[in-house]
This record gives structure tokens, C-alpha cells and sequence, in this order.
């Protein structure tokens, strides 16, 4: 039974569909990247972030990715921002992908201050992409070379796409399942109240019953919306749905940036070519995708499972720390984890030479930016890299081993302000790792 219907969605995920989705999707993203990466320059944001910082917060395992030197960080956006355009018209498609995979990585790798749900998604749809032909139709490739064209494709080149958007929503459903969601609404309670001016719908959002009414859609909408998506009875019902969401996110919470238009521009990959009509009038050759070499097929079949099963297993990894993640931040990036907190964090290292028994202290301030020192002070792993990084410039100073402790104050959703972190404990004992870090003190 279970062999039979594995073959059946086997099957039905070679079945050829109309690509014309794929076409639109490429259009889309490309599109978004080009502005996005337009906003970022123009904002002065390379300079800023990449260019002016004197330290980074690299990942574990990526110590060794640093900024390029001088303005060429800026060269690296200018470069993604015409290779996303290339994407768009579909004008060396595999190479332009590959390149702007490569780029995108390599910026996100930089420094975890900067992290955002979004830009993890577009290192992971950007990664999907190099592996589809959605250079197949509308693109620059498939007129220059007709034998690139294909009316249809198989499904699991479109499912795939859908597969990735979906377990977003659907992540960011289950990690609002928490009681301050669920039972305090927050972080909304506190966020709405501040907004009570906005015409029409601001005095409604001094309420705490909107934060929670708010709270429990938002839930619902998360884990539902890929089903309505998905089901091509509701699907533009569930779009208008989705549009609204984000577009009423963006207006009432600017923060967001872009992300409430990716989304809403990506989600339409779950239309097919009939919700298009009116966009296929005109009659189109007729060619199917050539099939996939064998070999091929499978290492590709081996390489998303993997893939697939690491989006599935990740948002879980939490349960692997003790305590609430959301105080914690164990196991909080790459989880889709939306919104879910507020937190005003004040962050300071008291450092002490045992030889001479100097004592001083280190306000972050005076070696970070502001985005840098806010996102440090109640993230553990980044406040264990500034400890280090302290160290290194004690014996830059000539201290051969100095001790470096944290004391760090955060307000979190409501709460009162209480340590994070056990300001006894000598940071440069702990080296950087993904193991949990015993002296973040409970909730």
C-alpha cells in the first residue's frame, strides 16, 4: 500500500503541467530583487552595515567570510542588482542564478545582525532555482534559443517553489502557537496601542482584545493559507486573503520591509496557467521539456529530500536547548519565527586582568554600529563573539589573559527587565559553538 502510493505521487510529480507559472514566478522574483537591492544601495545600507563596521558577527563555521575591502562591497550589490535584472528578462538564466546564489550567501554570511527571515528565504529559493528551467518560457534564453523552450515542465519543478513558500507560512503558524501569542497577544499588545492614531482603525487598536483577536488570525492564517493556496477552488479567494495580510502588515509595521512584498509577489507561483488565460491568449508552440537523464534525476531526487528534510527539522532543532527559546534564542534563527518578540536589551562587559588585577569596563557603543549593538544585546551567541572579540583587543593591549563578563538587562514582551545571562560567568571560557550555553539564566 505505502509502495503503491509513494509511485502515485511519483508519478504525479513527473506529470507535465503548463510552465507558464515558472515564467511568471522567475519574472516576479527577479523583479523584487531588482528593487530590493536598488532600496538597500540607496539607503546608504552597504556603507553602513558592510563598508563602515569594524567588527562582524559571523556565523559558527564562517568566521572566515569577511566584507570585501573599501567600495568593492559596494561593487558585490551593484553586481547582484544587474544579475537580478538578468533573472527577470531570463538572459543566461543558469549562470545569472548561480552567480546571484553565490553573492546573496555570501552577504547574509557576513554578520548575523543583519539576519532576516527574508533574506534566508531568498538563499533558499534562490538555491531551488538554479536547479529549474525557468529560463523554459518568456525569457531572452528561449528567443534566442527555441530549443530552451518547453510548453510544459514537470510538476515538481513548480511544487517545489510551492513546497518552500508553504512550510514559511506554515513554520510561522506553529511558532505562534506559544501562550504570549496565544493567551497575552503578544508582542501585538504592545505594538498596536502606539498606532491609535491611524484614521479609521486606530482608536480599535488601543484594545487589548485586537492584539489577541489579531493574535489568534495571524496563527490561523499562518497555518492555513498554504491548504487555500493550494486548492484551486479557493486559491484566489485565499490570494486576495494573503495580499491584504501583507499589505496591512507593511503599513503597520514598516520594519518589516520588504517583506511583506516578496511574499505577495512569490505567492502567485501557486496559480496554474489556467488562472493565467487571459495572459496565454495568444497560441504558443507546443514542446515539452526534455526528460532528465536518469543519474541526474537521482542525485537531484537525493539532493532535495535532503534539502526538504533539513526545512522540516530545523524549526524543531529548539527542542534540542532547555528553556523558552524566544528568551533564549537557542534554536531561534532559520525557524521562521515571525514577529514573535519584543525585546529592549542594555548590554555591558566588565573585563579584569588576574596578573595586575585591573579592572574596567567596555560599552559596546564604542565598537559597533547601533543596528549591530541592538541586535547583540539579548542574542547569547553574539554576546559571546563581543566577549571574544574584547579579549582579543585586551591582548591586542598587551593583557595576556583577561576575563570578561556580561551584564545584560532585557524588558521582554511586557515583562519586567531581568538578566539574561549569569554576569559571574568569564565569556572567554566558553568557545563559540552550537551547544547550549549554561549560563543564559531561565526565564
Amino acid at each position: 500500500m505505502a509502495t503503491n502510493s509513494l509511485r502515485a505521487v511519483s508519478d504525479r510529480l513527473r506529470t507535465p503541467v503548463p510552465s507558464l507559472p515558472l515564467a511568471i514566478y522567475r519574472i516576479g522574483f527577479g523583479l523584487v530583487m531588482f528593487i530590493s537591492l536598488v532600496r538597500f544601495i540607496g539607503n546608504g545600507w552597504v556603507e553602513t552595515q558592510y563598508i563602515a563596521p569594524q567588527f562582524h558577527f559571523t556565523y559558527a563555521g564562517f568566521g572566515w567570510v569577511r566584507p570585501l575591502p573599501g567600495q568593492w562591497m559596494l561593487v558585490v550589490f551593484v553586481v547582484m542588482t544587474l544579475l537580478a535584472l538578468l533573472i527577470a528578462v531570463g538572459w543566461h538564466y543558469r549562470a545569472s542564478i548561480v552567480a546571484f546564489f553565490i553573492l546573496f550567501t555570501y552577504v547574509e554570511l557576513i554578520d548575523q545582525a543583519y539576519y532576516l527571515n527574508h533574506y534566508y528565504l531568498i538563499t533558499l529559493l534562490s538555491f531551488l532555482m538554479i536547479w529549474l528551467p525557468l529560463n523554459c518560457r518568456w525569457s531572452l534564453d528561449a528567443r534566442r534559443d527555441p530549443r530552451l523552450y518547453a510548453a510544459t515542465v514537470p510538476a515538481w519543478t513548480i511544487a517545489v517553489l510551492r513546497a518552500q513558500l508553504g512550510l514559511v507560512y506554515f513554520f510561522a503558524g506553529i511558532a505562534k502557537l506559544n501562550p504570549d501569542w496565544l493567551l497575552n497577544g503578544m508582542p501585538l499588545a504592545l505594538w498596536l496601542p502606539p498606532l491609535r492614531e491611524l484614521p479609521l482603525i486606530g482608536p480599535l487598536l488601543a484594545h487589548r482584545e485586537t492584539a489577541l483577536l489579531m493574535s489568534w488570525a495571524g496563527a490561523l492564517y499562518d497555518l492555513t493559507i498554504p491548504f487555500w493556496l493550494t486548492w484551486r477552488k479557493t486559491r484566489p479567494f485565499a490570494y486576495v486573503v494573503a495580499a491584504g495580510f501583507h499589505v496591512a502588515t507593511g503599513v503597520l509595521f514598516p520594519v518589516i520591509g520588504m517583506f511583506p512584498v516578496i511574499m505577495t509577489t512569490l505567492t502567485l507561483v501557486f496559480f496554474d496557467e489556467r488562472d493565467w488565460r487571459w495572459l496565454a491568449r495568444r497560441p504558443q508552440p507546443t514542446a515539452d521539456l526534455p526528460p532528465t537523464p536518469r543519474q541526474t534525476a537521482r542525485w537531484l531526487t537525493i539532493m532535495l529530500a535532503a534539502f526538504f528534510s533539513a526545512q522540516v527539522l530545523l524549526p524543531f532543532r529548539c527542542l534540542l536547548y532547555p528553556g523558552d527559546v524566544l528568551w533564549t534564542e537557542e534554536g531561534f534563527r532559520l525557524s521562521w519565527r515571525v514577529m514573535l518578540v519584543e525585546k529592549a536589551a542594555y548590554a555591558e562587559f566588565h573585563v579584569r586582568d588576574p596578573a595586575s588585577g585591573r579592572e574596567w569596563t567596555v560599552f559596546p557603543d564604542q565598537y559597533l554600529t547601533r543596528l549591530q549593538e541592538r541586535q547583540m544585546a539579548f542574542q547569547p551567541d553574539m554576546i559571546l563573539d563581543f566577549a571574544h572579540y574584547v579579549e582579543d583587543m585586551a591582548r591586542a593591549q598587551g593583557y595576556a589573559d583577561v576575563e570578561v563578563r556580561a551584564e545584560v538587562y532585557i524588558a521582554f514582551n511586557g515583562r519586567s527587565r531581568r538578566l539574561l545571562i549569569d554576569p559571574d560567568a568569564d565569556l572567554t571560557q566558553t568557545p563559540p559553538s552550537f551547544l547550549h550555553k549554561p549560563w543564559i539564566l531561565p526565564l
